[in-house]
């Protein structure tokens, strides 16, 4: 009974004003709809086809349909992936322009680049992981290697040492098998190839007798019989690989190592719309078809919150950057 004999004791020109504001408010919570309202852009910062796309273009379709907006993948290649990620850093921090790519620029470029148009760990927030692969150790057929232990002999019985092809400088091939250098003490000679293709060609044509590559890239060539698998990089076996033993059963611990793929925006997008983000990108993952994805590239289901894939990232970048400090691998 206190309401009406309280508004009553009111002028009459404050209840026209209170009356109107009242009026107001529907209004003013219908501007403000909910995110997304128009189409998401999702930058791939390496060219067309290459396997970060693996990843890329099935998130993109499946993040269409659970967020009822087109996204459009734009491949921004360049600087081992530094040109497609700045182009995030320099967009509006508003969940319309993400990034998905390889480690490379969040993890390693920021050791191996003197001068850096960002830093990952200030200008990205991480969503989730999206891809996470061990790499897999392949000889020449013609080697006459067969396991670890063979292949460890086999260097350590050249004293001028043995080369070891990757997919250029500060890839993930490249600083694996640096990090397999330094713990099982070998002398192995780094010979850099502008891609994993042209890498695993002279592997398949004996120039080079080994290297390190990812599942994805390389399993047609171990199913051909054309290189041989002798370990993977994973803390666990590959189910692709079930008969391939991981570094350390061979015998070399602390050679942990992944070719992972992950999902980012630019810092200081709003929280709500990057745990929007987040929840898509896993209902995406969780369905049939990105499923698929994951068992053909080799790859666990990885999807993660966004406070633990930045663990991740974090952790990633600390190894990476003692593995360049002492190699001594720069690319300017």
């Amino acid at each position: 009974m206190q309401h009406p004999l309280h508004l009553a004791g009111l002028g009459r020109r404050t209840l026209l004003a209170l009356g109107a504001g009242l009026a107001l408010l529907p209004a003013v919570h219908a501007q403000a709809p909910a995110w997304p309202t128009k189409p998401l852009t999702m930058v791939v910062p390496w060219p067309p086809a290459g396997p970060s796309d693996i990843a890329a273009r099935p998130l993109a379709k499946g993040l269409q349909d659970v967020l009822g907006q087109p996204v459009v993948i734009e491949n921004k290649a360049g600087a081992g992936g530094n040109v497609g990620t700045a182009a995030v850093v320099q967009a509006p921090a508003d969940g319309y322009t993400l990034l998905v790519t390889s480690s490379a620029p969040i993890a390693i470029n920021g050791s191996l680049y003197k001068k850096m148009p960002f830093d990952a760990a200030r200008d990205l927030v991480p969503v989730t992981n999206v891809l996470r692969m061990p790499l897999v150790l392949v000889v020449n057929p013609a080697s006459g290697i067969n396991d670890l232990a063979g292949l460890m002999a086999y260097v350590r019985n050249k004293p001028e040492g043995v080369s070891i092809a990757n997919s250029g400088n500060g890839t993930p091939q490249h600083l694996t098998a640096e990090l397999f250098r330094d713990a099982a003490r070998l002398k192995l000679d780094h010979v850099p190839y502008k891609g994993s293709a042209p890498a695993i060609s002279d592997v398949l044509a004996g120039h080079v007798p080994m290297m390190f590559d990812s599942l994805a890239a390389i399993m047609p060539h171990i199913k051909s019989g054309k290189v041989k698998a002798i370990a993977v990089t994973g803390a666990k076996r590959s189910a692709l690989l079930p008969a391939v033993p991981t570094m350390a059963e061979g015998g070399v611990a602390g050679v942990e190592s992944y070719a992972w793929y992950g999902f980012f925006a630019k810092a200081g997008t709003p929280q709500p719309v990057v745990d929007k983000l987040n929840a898509a990108a896993l209902q995406v993952m969780k369905t049939p078809e990105f499923q698929r994805v994951l068992t053909d590239a080799g790859s666990e289901f990885v999807g993660d919150t966004p406070a633990h894939f930045a663990q991740f990232v974090k952790a990633e970048t600390v190894k990476w950057d003692r593995i360049v400090k002492q190699s001594g691998a720069t690319l300017d």
